[in-house]
């Protein structure tokens, strides 16, 4: 095989392998909100209700406005929660693994929960 084969063939491969690794994710950051009334929400800054996510860390602020309600976030290896008499914000930096993630004031968790899908 002459030198100029043996390049291309080393850049081939290594084309390859670029399209093959995971890209970076950059990280984001959510907000949560749950209450004064029976509601609760995951968004995004612009606005749109969080739904599906790229593994990786990412940062939550999470505003909880009344006494009888909480923020719980729960899924692949995560479980953080405000507290049900606690008011104010929070921030948390969590690590999202693949698969399905929840959120929902324990409370009320019938009626007032929310889901999206981590990739």
């Amino acid at each position: 095989m002459s030198q100029r084969h043996a390049v291309l063939a080393l850049l081939a491969v290594l084309a390859a392998l670029a399209l093959l690794a995971p890209a970076t994710a950059k990280a984001k950051t959510f907000y949560g909100r749950v209450g004064p009334g029976f509601t609760i929400t995951l968004k995004r800054a612009d606005g749109t209700i969080v739904r599906r996510v790229q593994h990786g860390r990412h940062t939550f602020v999470i505003r909880d406005r009344s006494s009888i309600h909480n923020f719980h976030l729960f899924g692949t290896d995560v479980d953080r929660r405000t507290g049900v008499a606690f008011t104010g914000r929070r921030r948390w930096s969590v690590r999202l693994r693949t698969g399905t993630h929840r959120y929902r004031c324990d409370p009320h968790r019938t009626t007032m929960r929310g889901r999206f899908t981590v990739v």
